[in-house]
């Protein structure tokens, strides 16, 4: 007789492989479910999807990427390459938009080929496949846009095209874990100028971005991206002062993104009046999706508005600058009961209450905002949001804060998150010579953190120094840079020892006179997925044996 034994580990560790797990997972939610079935060991994944939305419309635009993967993953073979993807029409999502939407002129032309696309139709299906790996997941079309010769060294590109569409894409083997890639575009002129910066995302079934606005003036897009080979289906829901907000013109519900697609949607079609404050809920019925907000303003510039950390009853946004002008925090309660805050900063020196803020109460389901004027004096802080109260009990909030910098016409806007801490590594890409701050805080105990430079991307050498952490502050620096590097380069961050770390990375770059900047917070890179190990036998019988 025959006999096959599978331990629910190695049954867990080819799952986790095969479906990419981890890059839903938080490492503290697999630990704790893992629990049940046996000790929990972390292994690598082996598999990582990234979206990347379309970076801009404007004929003065400028956009750089740059894709890293820091050394040490498992393997020797393995890719990283991302897509180019197709731009739907959110009203008719089955056919891809023209060209006006973003499609370049060839791809314009090849729509009017109406008997060689249908020639053609299947070749293409088959191509997509293999482009993207065995289950779809980051196929594109042609050849990549930006894909990675080795882990450990980043890479570059660049786009001055109006209609430069969204990005999907994967990593396997040794370029998985940590791959990180970040778009950073210059807008010269217009609504929405300045430095628009983000990280390109993980695909996720749920996302709330508290922080956005349909008020007039101002043009939020959520950008919904499919990175899959089966459509998705997207539910928007907007919350704002009084509660979930009426629709609009448009239907926030049963939103489909075509397989390998983005649909961009406007968020001042989904509520029947301008709203000054709200906070967007995205929640895929069916597969999964990338989403970001692009937020453009005609006097204050604009940025994107990347998702918030998961509702938790404490959240921290990392790395507000010293000069900030003005900062708006914005926290919705989404459960069912209030939530009364305690708000501090915590700055170079410790934490403190701003004067007239220092507590907060949050209605259930509705939108609380409040203008923390004064809040930065000088030096770089950031907001620690906590329970007024112990207990176990205390209710979920979701947080941003949208933060200008400098006077009059040469205002700028950029956001910050709430965002996860760094439970073992986090990763920046895109960094610079100049105009680059790194700013890492420990709310709670003090901690020890390494970081590293990586090579530029036309060359050089890595170099890390290791930064310790008093409790309760922030600190902001400027990160080491690589030894004769060139070009841009990626900075990571381990956390050594001590109590959580939350970090950030500013960018700045100066256009005609004015300052522009944008702000990524840096969440674990999930590198590692918690894999149960279990001696239970699952043994498989041969019936003809």
């Amino acid at each position: 007789m025959n006999r096959t034994v599978l331990s629910v580990g190695a049954v867990a560790v080819a799952l986790a492989a095969v479906t990419g797990v981890a890059a839903l997972t938080a490492p503290e939610e697999a630990a704790s479910s893992a629990e049940s079935l046996g000790t929990a060991a972390r292994k690598p994944v082996e598999r990582s999807t990234l979206v990347c939305p379309s970076p801009s419309t404007s004929d003065v635009a400028e956009t750089a990427y740059e894709a890293f993967t820091p050394k040490g993953g498992p393997g020797k073979k393995g890719s990283a390459a991302l897509y180019a993807a197709e731009r739907a029409d959110p009203q008719d999502p089955e056919d891809p938009a023209d060209g006006k939407d973003g499609k370049s002129d060839s791809e314009e032309s090849d729509k009017d080929k109406n008997s060689d696309k249908e020639k053609n139709s299947e070749e293409d299906k088959g191509s997509k496949e293999d482009a993207g790996g065995e289950d779809g997941a980051g196929k594109g079309n042609g050849k990549p846009f930006l894909s990675l010769g080795s882990p450990g060294t980043p890479v570059a590109a660049e786009t001055d095209d109006p209609g430069a569409p969204a990005l999907t894409g994967t990593a396997d083997g040794p370029f998985a874990p940590g791959w990180t890639v970040q778009q950073t575009t210059a807008v010269a002129a217009g609504a929405g100028r300045g430095l628009q910066g983000t990280s390109c995302s993980v695909p996720d079934t749920s996302f709330w971005f508290p922080g956005a606005s349909t008020a007039e003036g101002r043009q939020d897009y959520v950008h919904l991206t499919n990175p899959d080979s089966t459509p998705a289906v997207v539910d928007l829901e907007l919350y704002g002062k009084e509660g979930k907000e009426k629709a609009g013109q448009g239907s926030g519900e049963g939103i489909t993104v075509p397989p390998h697609a983005t649909v961009p949607v406007l968020l001042s079609t989904l509520t029947s009046e301008p709203v000054t404050n709200v906070t967007l809920h995205v929640i895929a019925r069916s597969g999964r999706v990338g989403a970001q907000i692009q937020s453009s303003d005609r006097k204050l510039g604009g940025d994107w508005l990347a998702p918030a950390a998961d509702p938790a009853p404490g959240q921290v946004l990392p790395g507000i600058p010293e000069d900030a002008t003005a900062v708006r925090l914005s926290v919705l309660a989404p459960g069912g009961a209030d939530a009364d805050l305690k708000v501090q900063l915590a700055g170079k020196s410790g934490r403190i209450s701003p004067a007239g803020h220092e507590s907060l109460h949050v209605k259930a389901g509705m939108v609380t905002t409040v203008d923390l004027k004064g809040l930065i004096k000088g030096e770089s802080g950031s907001l620690v949001l906590s329970p007024a109260e112990d207990g176990d009990d205390a209710p979920d909030v979701v947080a941003a804060a949208r933060v200008l910098r400098g006077k009059g016409s040469k205002q700028e806007t950029a956001f910050v998150p709430a965002t996860a801490p760094v439970q073992k590594r986090a990763t920046a890409a895109g960094n610079t010579a100049s105009g680059t701050t790194l700013a890492l805080t420990a709310p709670e105990g003090g901690a020890k953190v390494r970081v590293t430079a990586s090579p530029g991307s036309g060359g050089g050498s890595p170099k890390s120094t290791t930064v310790t952490l008093k409790a309760h502050t922030t600190k902001a620096f400027t990160p080491p840079r690589p030894a004769d590097g060139k070009g841009g380069y990626a900075v990571t961050v381990e956390r050594l020892s001590g109590g959580p770390v939350y970090a950030s990375r500013t960018l700045e770059h100066e256009q005609s006179g004015v300052t522009g900047f944008t702000v990524q917070t840096l969440p674990d890179d999930r590198s590692t997925v918690a894999v149960p190990e279990s001696a239970q036998d699952l043994s498989v019988l041969n019936d003809d044996e």
